[in-house]
C-alpha cells in the first residue's frame, strides 16, 4: 500500500516536468554515455579482430621459429597437414640509396604462395608476384611510403640490401598481415626470400625469425592442431599462433587500454555523482514544505524515502536510456570514419556486454549519491513549514542507509574489478577517487572557514567582502563547485606532469646516458676490424659489445614457464642471451657467485634479480632454454643488478661460455659518440659492412615518445569527459544559486550596490572558487604524478611550472564562466519586487 501512494505521488511529482532535473539528467546521460562509448569501441575492436583472425595472422595458424628455418621433418609435418604453407622470413637490415643515405628496414622475405589470406596493395597498383620479378636484371622489392620519403626514393631506382641491388618497384600502401607485426623501429620492406641469395643478409647467427602460414581445411580443429604440433616436435621452441587470436598483442593492448579508460570514466561517473547529490539536494530544498505537507497529512518517513526514490529513478532510468543510445548510437554512426582511421579491424555494432557495464555502472552511481539526500529529506519534520529548508533534519541518514551506501560501493569497485580484469588497477583507481573527493570535501570545509576568517581583512572592499561572505555563508556553493571542478582538474594535472617528466626524462636523461647506436649481426670475424675502426675514433666515447644469442625460456624447474610465471615479459617470446667467462664491467651481483672463468661443465645461468623476483625465481631453480631448436637447462647461480633504464646492453640472462659458445652466434655493439661524428660512423661500418644492421637510438626513443604521447592524449580525452561534467555541475550549483543570490543582490541594491560592483562581487566568488579548486586539484595532481613517476617510472619529478598554472588559471576561467553565466539575473533584479515576494 505504502509503495502504490508513493507511486502516485511520484507521477504526479513528474507531471511539473523535468524543472530542477536538468542538470541531474545531464550528468547520468554523459557518464553513460562516455562508458559506453569506450566499451562499444574496444568491443567493436576486439570482434574486428576475432572475424578477421586468419587475415591478420596471414593464415589459419602459424608457427613461428627462432634463428632457423624449418627442419625437413617440420616442412613435412606441415606440408601434410595443411593444404597450403608460405613461408615468412622477417628480420632489419639497412637500405642504402646510389647516393649512400642509409635507413633501418624491417624486411619481409616472402614466397610465391604469400599472401595465403588477404591481398597486398601497391602503388602504382600491380600484383605483388609482378613487382617482386623486378627489372633491368634485377630481383624487385617494395617498400612502405615512410622510408621511401624519408631517403628520397621513388619507384624505378636501384637500392642495396647487404651487398646485392633491388629494383624499387612501388610503394606498399597495404599489408593485410601488419597487425601480427608488433613494434618495429623500422618500416617495412617486402622481397623474395630466394633473392637474399649473394646478399650476405642471413649469415649465420643473425637475427631473424621464420613464420610458416598455414591454410588449413575448414573442419580443422586448431587446438586439435596445435597440441598435435606440440606432441610431433616437444623440444623445437617454436610458437604457435592460429585465428582464435590473430593479433594477441593488439588485442591485448585494446583491452588494457579500454579498461583503464573505463577506470578514468568512473571518475567522471564520480563527478556527475556529485552534480546528482548536488541537484538532487537542491530539488529536494524546494520540495521542503510539500515534505512537511505530506508529513502532516499523515505519511510516514519511509513513504517520503519512496516517493522520490521512485521520481530520481524513474528519471535516472530514461537518462540512462538516453546514454545509452548516445554511447552506442555514436561510434556506430561514425563506424565509417572510425574504420578508415584504425590501424586494426572493427566490427562496429551494438554489443550487449559494453551496455551492460555502462548501465551498471551507472545504477550504482546513482544510488549511490542519492540515497544521501532522499535519507535526510525522510526526516523533514511537519514543523518545517514555520521553519527554514531542511534545519530539522538529522545531518547524517540513519545507518541502514549508510550501510546500504557503503555496500553498494563495494560492488561498484568489485563490478569494475571484473569488468577490468585488472584488481590492483581498480583498486588504485578508486582509492585515487575516494582519496581525492575526501581531500577536495576537506578543501571546500577549509576554502569556507578561510573566507570567514578573512572577511573582516576585506573592508573597504565591498566586492571583495561580499564574494568572501558568499563563500563562506550558509547556502555556499564551495563544496559542489570544488568537488566537481576540482576531481577533473586533479585527473587533468596528474596526465600533465606525468607526461612532462616522462617527456624529460626522455629529453634529459637519456640523450646523455644512452648510446649513439645499436649494431647487431656482427659476425665474429668483424668484431677486431669494427673495434679498431671505433676505438681509435676520438669522437667516440664508449664502446660495450657482447656475443648474442636468441632462446625461449620454455621451463622453469620442468614446468612451463608460461605457468610458473604467467603473463610476466620474460616468458613471452624469445629473449637476448650472451655468454661470458668473467663478471662483466659495471656489473654488481646480489646473490650467489660467478662461475670459474675456465668452467667446463654443466650449463650454469646468471639471471637479472629484479625479474628474477617478480617470476619468483631463486639461486638453485633449474631453467630450460630453447636456442636454435636445443634444450639446454641451466642452474641459477648468481643473480645481478641489470639497469634498463640507459638504453645501453643489458641480458636478462647472461651464461657460462661453455654452454652455448659452439653455438652460431653474432655479436652486438653499442656506441657512444658524438653527435656530429654519428653519421660518418654509421657510413664506415654500413659500407665496409653491409651485414651489419645500425639502429639508432635516437630514433627508437622518438617512437616510444609518439607511442607515450597517444597514451597520454587518450587518457586527456578520458579527463576531459571528466572535467565536462564538472562543468555541468557547476552550472547546476548556480543555477541553484541563484535565487538566493537574487535576493542578496536585492538586498545589496537597497543598500547602494551598484551593478559594476555586484558583477564584480559575483566574478571574483566564482575566480575564487575556481582557483581554489584549481590549487587543490593541483597538489593532489602533483602528488599522483610524483608518486607514478617515482614508484612506476622511477625517474626523477619536476614540477612542469606551466602546465600547473595551466591547472590554476583554467580552475578560475571554467568557474568565472559558469558564475557569470547566471550573474544576468541577480543584475537586473528590482528590489522591491524580490523583497516583497520573499515577505
Amino acid at each position: 500500500m505504502r509503495l502504490i501512494t508513493a507511486a502516485r505521488i511520484a507521477r504526479r511529482e513528474l507531471r511539473g516536468g523535468l524543472r530542477g532535473f536538468r542538470i541531474f539528467l545531464a550528468c547520468v546521460i554523459l557518464g553513460v554515455a562516455a562508458i559506453a562509448a569506450v566499451g562499444t569501441v574496444r568491443e567493436s575492436i576486439t570482434q574486428g579482430l576475432a572475424r578477421e583472425g586468419a587475415t591478420l595472422l596471414g593464415g589459419d595458424a602459424e608457427i613461428e621459429i627462432t634463428y632457423r628455418f624449418a627442419s625437413e621433418a617440420e616442412r613435412a609435418w606441415m606440408e601434410d597437414t595443411a593444404l597450403r604453407v608460405s613461408e615468412v622470413v622477417d628480420f632489419r637490415s639497412m637500405v642504402t640509396t646510389p647516393e649512400g643515405e642509409r635507413g633501418l628496414t624491417q624486411v619481409k622475405a616472402v614466397d610465391d604462395t604469400y599472401p595465403l589470406l588477404g591481398q597486398v596493395t601497391l602503388d602504382p597498383p600491380m600484383p605483388l608476384a609482378q613487382a617482386l620479378d623486378g627489372a633491368n636484371g634485377l630481383p624487385g622489392v617494395v617498400m612502405h611510403p615512410v622510408l621511401m620519403d624519408r631517403l628520397g626514393l621513388s619507384p624505378g631506382e636501384t637500392v642495396r640490401l647487404g651487398s646485392k641491388e633491388f629494383h624499387l618497384s612501388a610503394r606498399l600502401t597495404g599489408e593485410p598481415d601488419n597487425a601480427t607485426a608488433g613494434f618495429g623501429l623500422g618500416p617495412r620492406t617486402i622481397l623474395r626470400t630466394s633473392a637474399l641469395d649473394g646478399s650476405g643478409l642471413l649469415a649465420p647467427g643473425t637475427l631473424y625469425s621464420s613464420d610458416y602460414r598455414l591454410d588449413l581445411p575448414d573442419d580443422a580443429d586448431l587446438s586439435a592442431m596445435e597440441e598435435a604440433a606440440q606432441d610431433a616436435f616437444p623440444d623445437s621452441g617454436f610458437r604457435w599462433r592460429d585465428a582464435r587470436n590473430g593479433a594477441p598483442n593488439v588485442a591485448e593492448f585494446v583491452e588494457r587500454l579500454g579498461a583503464f579508460l573505463v577506470l578514468v570514466g568512473l571518475s567522471g561517473l564520480a563527478v556527475g555523482g556529485v552534480g546528482i547529490s548536488a541537484a538532487l539536494r537542491a530539488y529536494l530544498a524546494t520540495k521542503t514544505e510539500t515534505i512537511a505537507t505530506l508529513r502532516t497529512l499523515g505519511a510516514d518517513r519511509q513513504t517520503v524515502f519512496l516517493t522520490y526514490l521512485l521520481q530520481t529513478g524513474t528519471l535516472a532510468l530514461f537518462g540512462l536510456v538516453v546514454g545509452l543510445a548516445l554511447g552506442v548510437g555514436l561510434p556506430v554512426l561514425l563506424a565509417p570514419l572510425l574504420e578508415a582511421r584504425l590501424p586494426v579491424p572493427a566490427a562496429f555494432a551494438p554489443y550487449p556486454g559494453p551496455m551492460a557495464e555502462a548501465a551498471l555502472y551507472s545504477i550504482l552511481t546513482v544510488l549511490i549519491f542519492t540515497l544521501w539526500p532522499l535519507a535526510r529529506a525522510q526526516e523533514t519534520r511537519a514543523a518545517s513549514l514555520f521553519r527554514e529548508a531542511l534545519s530539522g533534519a538529522r545531518s547524517l541518514p540513519r545507518w541502514p542507509y549508510l550501510s546500504a551506501i557503503a555496500l553498494l560501493t563495494a560492488l561498484l569497485v568489485t563490478a569494475a574489478a571484473f569488468f577490468s580484469g585488472n584488481l590492483p588497477l581498480t583498486l588504485w583507481t578508486a582509492g585515487g577517487i575516494a582519496g581525492a573527493l575526501a581531500l577536495l570535501a576537506l578543501a571546500a570545509w577549509g576554502i569556507r572557514h578561510a573566507a570567514r576568517r578573512l572577511k573582516p581583512l576585506a573592508r573597504g572592499r565591498p566586492a571583495l567582502g561580499w564574494a568572501l561572505a558568499a563563500i563562506g555563508g550558509p547556502g555556499t556553493t564551495a563544496g559542489p563547485v570544488v568537488l566537481s571542478l576540482g576531481l577533473g582538474l586533479s585527473v587533468l594535472a596528474a596526465v600533465g606532469q606525468i607526461d612532462s617528466n616522462l617527456r624529460g626524462a626522455i629529453a634529459r636523461d637519456l640523450p646523455t646516458r644512452a648510446p649513439s647506436y645499436f649494431f647487431v649481426d656482427i659476425q665474429k670475424d668483424q668484431m677486431p676490424q669494427v673495434r679498431d675502426r671505433l676505438e681509435n675514433d676520438p669522437a667516440v666515447s664508449g664502446l660495450d659489445s657482447a656475443p648474442m644469442l636468441r632462446g625461449i625460456l620454455s621451463k622453469i624447474n620442468g614446468e612451463p614457464a608460461t605457468e610458473v610465471a604467467p603473463g610476466h615479459w620474460v616468458v613471452e617470446g624469445d629473449r637476448g642471451i650472451t655468454y661470458a667467462a668473467t663478471l662483466p664491467e659495471r656489473t654488481r651481483l646480489v646473490a650467489g657467485e660467478w662461475w670459474d672463468p675456465d668452467n667446463q661443465g654443466k650449463p650454469q645461468v646468471s639471471f637479472a634479480a629484479e625479474e628474477a623476483e617478480e617470476m619468483g625465481l631463486k639461486l638453485g631453480d633449474m631453467l630450460t632454454l630453447n636456442i636454435l631448436g636445443r634444450d639446454i637447462e641451466a642452474e641459477i647461480t648468481s643473480l645481478r643488478e641489470v639497469d634498463f633504464s640507459t638504453a645501453g646492453m643489458g641480458f636478462i640472462m647472461v651464461m657460462n661460455p661453455a654452454a652455448i659458445e659452439a653455438a652460431p652466434h653474432t655479436f652486438i655493439a653499442t656506441v657512444y659518440a658524438e653527435r656530429e661524428a654519428e653519421a660518418q660512423i654509421l657510413r664506415d661500418l654500413a659500407g665496409r659492412f653491409p651485414n651489419i644492421t645500425a639502429i639508432r637510438v635516437r630514433d627508437a626513443i622518438a617512437q616510444v615518445s609518439d607511442l607515450l604521447a597517444g597514451l597520454a592524449s587518450a587518457t586527456t580525452w578520458g579527463a576531459a569527459a571528466t572535467l565536462l561534467t564538472g562543468f555541468l555541475v557547476l552550472i547546476g550549483a548556480a543555477a541553484a544559486d541563484q535565487s538566493a543570490r537574487t535576493r542578496e543582490a536585492a538586498i545589496l541594491k537597497t543598500l547602494g550596490a551598484t551593478r559594476a560592483r555586484l558583477l564584480g562581487s559575483l566574478a571574483l566568488r566564482a575566480a575564487l572558487l575556481g582557483g581554489a579548486a584549481g590549487l587543490v586539484a593541483l597538489a593532489a595532481g602533483l602528488t599522483g604524478g610524483w608518486a607514478v613517476s617515482h614508484f612506476v617510472m622511477e625517474t626523477d619529478f619536476e614540477i612542469a611550472w606551466i602546465s600547473a598554472a595551466a591547472i590554476i588559471i583554467g580552475g578560475a576561467l571554467i568557474s568565472l564562466l559558469a558564475g557569470l553565466g547566471f550573474a544576468w539575473a541577480p543584475l537586473r533584479a528590482r528590489p522591491a519586487r524580490i523583497l516583497r515576494a520573499r515577505d
